[in-house]
């Protein structure tokens, strides 16, 4: 058997969106395939410090975070890329200038700042845990480093700003988006080059639209049961949904659990 690298997206692959758990057939497979000497990853839009929990609650120790921009490899970050600063310093001027509320994560945390609370005002708080650090006297043009970037934008208000595509942005929430590194593609391709594995030997499950990126005709992409059509279109091969064992019975098809 040869030596494969595995990378896992976790809601609806990994986890039950049901209860938000990991799929017990999930869990056996990622033990088992790591028993067998593979190399087993989770792949991820989200910040590191979101998912580095899950990560070592499922035995892993190695990951693909913040939307690519991150590599976690033996339980140690090794890379967390900001936004290009001057494009983001751009879009933060633009949206003051339309009075859009603004948040940056300056850090890998739950932290955001801002110089005004324009954003809270606008559209209250964000769906998820939250410090926020409001400093009238903050100037975004000395901040030499950003991570991410929230705008309390409506889906009517993008029109009017001409800066809104030059970073990706995802919209979670319909009160605001969310702008961060997304190229989580890219993300697999330079883990690959740490680990000087080969692209072919490269194996991704996903489930939903955002996993697309990763869907490349020079791996093995795995749609589970349960993806969205587009993915599945996409996918090398559909296995069953992951809640019906999608993982580990198409690990266990292909040989995956034998030792290299």
């Amino acid at each position: 058997m040869t030596k494969k690298y595995f990378f896992f997206d976790i809601d609806g692959t990994l986890t039950d969106r049901k209860t938000n758990k990991i799929v017990p057939s999930a869990q056996l497979a990622l033990d088992k395939l790591q028993e067998a000497g593979h190399f087993v990853a989770i792949a991820t839009g989200r910040a590191h410090y979101k998912s580095i929990h899950f990560m070592k609650e499922v035995g892993l120790h190695n990951m693909v975070c913040c939307g690519g921009g991150g590599l976690v490899i033996n339980d140690k970050l090794v890379r967390n890329l900001p936004l290009d600063l001057e494009k983001a310093k751009a879009l933060i001027k633009e949206a003051d200038e339309h009075g859009i509320g603004v948040l940056l994560q300056l850090n890998d945390s739950i932290d955001v700042y801002a110089k005004n609370d324009l954003f809270r005002q606008q559209v209250g708080e964000r769906k998820e845990p939250t410090r926020y650090y409001i400093d009238p006297k903050m100037d975004y043009d000395k901040l030499d480093i950003i991570y991410k970037l929230y705008l309390s934008v409506l889906p009517e208000q993008e029109k009017d700003l001409k800066l809104l595509n030059t970073i990706g942005h995802i919209r979670f929430e319909p009160e605001y988006l969310i702008f961060q590194y997304d190229a989580k593609h890219q993300g697999i391709l330079d883990m690959m080059e740490r680990l000087h594995g080969k692209i072919e030997d490269v194996v991704v499950f996903g489930d939903d639209t955002n996993d697309i990126v990763m869907f490349d005709p020079r791996w093995t992409s795995i749609a589970m049961g349960n993806a969205c059509d587009a993915l599945k279109e996409k996918a090398s091969i559909v296995t069953d949904a992951n809640v019906d064992n999608g993982i580990y019975n198409i690990c266990e098809k292909k040989g995956w659990f034998n030792k290299i």
